[in-house]
């Protein structure tokens, strides 16, 4: 910590081959600034971006199973094996029941790995944070892709979010996203007292994702 995660979705510019180019991006601006960026890749690009890059890969998902009968979804000692050192859990593209939020951080916890649950508001930070993950990522959906920064239109519910989580479990870090684009952004997102962020498009889509990394980076750096 701090930490950019990069979330590379589904875009096809984070595809495949793009999606090794674009780790290794990030793998450099990570070597120059010595700043933790991580990247979640689509989860047939893992191996591939693991084999190809030493910085921490995220899956986007894991489901709430045991290896056997479970045709179509996601097994953690799968994504594990493929390299990946954590997860995302409840992204709002990917809605999870409570119960199986739960479970999940369970067994992520159980192998050694590390949770990234997504959360909508204030009030479901606290109650994610109860639940003992290792980080908790705040992106009200309103405002994702929008490149509107949470953290300069609501930072009151940036500010509510870390205050809550800290009470519940002074353990677990917090990140925000949704619409950060610019090196200020994740700046305000620091001094509002969050660890980080999470961050998709803003990097993806950009059309020189080192020079926006390497902003995001060194904010990191001249707000430490």
């Amino acid at each position: 910590m701090p930490i950019i995660i990069v979330n590379y979705k589904t875009y096809s510019e984070a595809t495949g081959k793009k999606a090794v180019k674009l780790s290794k991006i990030a793998e450099d601006v990570n070597k120059e600034t010595g700043v933790n960026i991580s990247v979640a890749p689509q989860l047939a690009d893992i191996k591939s971006v693991c084999d190809a890059v030493s910085i921490p890969v995220f899956a986007q998902h894991i489901d709430p199973i045991l290896p056997g009968n479970s045709t179509g979804h996601v097994l953690l000692e799968s994504v594990k094996e493929a390299g990946a050192i954590g997860t995302l859990i409840n992204h709002s593209e990917r809605r999870l029941k409570l119960c199986d939020i739960e479970t999940i951080i369970a067994r992520t916890r159980e192998s050694d790995m590390v949770s990234v649950v997504c959360t909508n508001n204030a009030a479901v930070s606290e109650a994610a944070a109860a639940l003992k993950p290792d980080i908790v990522s705040l992106e009200p959906p309103e405002l994702i892709g929008t490149g509107i920064p949470v953290s300069k239109t609501k930072p009151e519910v940036v500010k509510d979010t870390v205050t809550l989580v800290r009470h519940v479990n002074p353990d677990v870090a917090t990140l925000c996203g949704a619409g950060i684009t610019k090196g200020e952004d994740v700046a305000a997102a620091l001094n509002l007292g969050t660890m980080g962020v999470l961050v998709a498009s803003g990097i993806v889509k950009a059309k020189d994702p080192h020079k926006v990394i390497m902003e995001f980076a060194e904010a990191i750096t001249n707000s430490m």
